[in-house]
């Protein structure tokens, strides 16, 4: 599950900055006029519930105080990033329209690795439409075709969010830090980079640090989502990490962490803690608006981190959640200080 933007949850999107999922703290702009270009067809059957996700992120995807152009943008990106990752979790609407549209039967919604390869295929014709070639069929995708005319977008970024659902669907273990790291560098460091580019400040060292805080967010909903990510039969708590706090997969079924797993949560939050501490500077690099919103970012997963130290690393009672004092405060810290 890929981040939504961050920071599309993972699969979480996000923002897996998914490029973090529906169901988190926090309110976005309404997938309406804020965000979607006027007389598109992106509010039509399944892609206005699709859209409609992004009043339950983890972050606002296109707040209202950004330029309208940015906000068209960020909701095209944010319909794509949140299609891949609903087609790679099983969690797209009933009935087979999505499949449909992608240029498959209806009964083969169900098919994740045929979905996901025809996803990439209507993306493909994404960037040849946007070089005068035919249109995708996918009315989410139709949407990318001004975005990455006007941004100058490469496929590379698109391809990874498909290749972190491809992932899901037959890696779920991994054995160490550094193997989820990996993963977090396709599910939620391409939103990032997207993000950049389509607001025109993208640069090497702002990629850099962008990363940073996108592989944190992603660290910090895998920490809050532990059981609902085991009852899909996923764990995203490195192996070498659970052996060496004596962590066995039985004790992530608990309805209470127990000293172990605290422990082993106290670790990795720490560990998201020290990324978003070496990403901060991105905010302190950019001036007005998109300012604003990248501390929104980076306070919100401080913020999240906190939450989950409040509640004594126990995520396995309920995903720790912050406050909406919390969240403005570490916010308003992390735009003032600049890092």
């Amino acid at each position: 599950m890929t981040s939504s933007l961050p920071g599309p949850d993972r699969g979480r999107t996000g923002g897996r900055a998914r490029a973090q999922r529906p169901g988190k703290t926090g309110r976005a702009d309404a997938a309406g006029a804020a965000g979607r270009r006027p007389g598109t067809s992106a509010a039509a059957g399944p892609a206005e519930g699709v859209l409609a996700k992004a009043a339950h992120e983890n972050f606002p995807v296109a707040p209202r105080f950004l330029p309208r152009a940015w906000r068209a943008d960020l909701m095209s990106l944010y319909g794509y990033a949140r299609l891949v990752d609903d087609i790679g979790d099983g969690d797209l609407a009933p009935g087979g329209a999505d499949a449909v549209l992608l240029g498959l039967d209806a009964d083969r919604a169900g098919d994740r690795p045929a979905m996901l390869d025809a996803v990439e295929a209507d993306l493909r014709r994404v960037f040849a439409a946007a070089e005068g070639g035919p249109p995708p069929g996918h009315p989410l995708l139709r949407e990318l075709i001004p975005t990455v005319r006007r941004a100058g977008l490469r496929p590379e970024p698109f391809l990874a969010l498909i290749e972190a659902n491809r992932l899901d669907q037959r890696v779920h273990r991994y054995a160490s830090l550094e193997d989820l790291l990996g993963y977090c560098e396709l599910s939620a460091n391409p939103v990032g980079r997207l993000v950049l580019a389509v607001t025109g400040t993208s640069t090497p060292e702002r990629v850099r640090h962008s990363d940073a805080v996108c592989t944190a967010l992603q660290l910090i909903e895998h920490l809050q989502d532990v059981p609902e990510d085991l009852a899909k039969g996923r764990i995203y708590l490195p192996a070498d990490l659970m052996a060496r706090f004596r962590v066995a997969e039985e004790d992530l079924a608990t309805p209470t962490a127990g000293a172990s797993v605290r422990t082993l949560i106290a670790y990795l939050t720490d560990q998201a803690r020290r990324l978003l501490d070496e990403g901060a500077p991105l905010v302190g690099s950019l001036t007005g608006r998109l300012r604003l919103l990248l501390a929104g970012f980076v306070g919100g997963g401080r913020a999240a981190a906190k939450a989950i130290a409040d509640a004594g690393y126990d995520v396995l009672a309920g995903p720790p959640k912050p406050s909406r004092a919390g969240l403005l405060y570490a916010a308003v810290t992390t735009l003032r200080r600049g890092t």
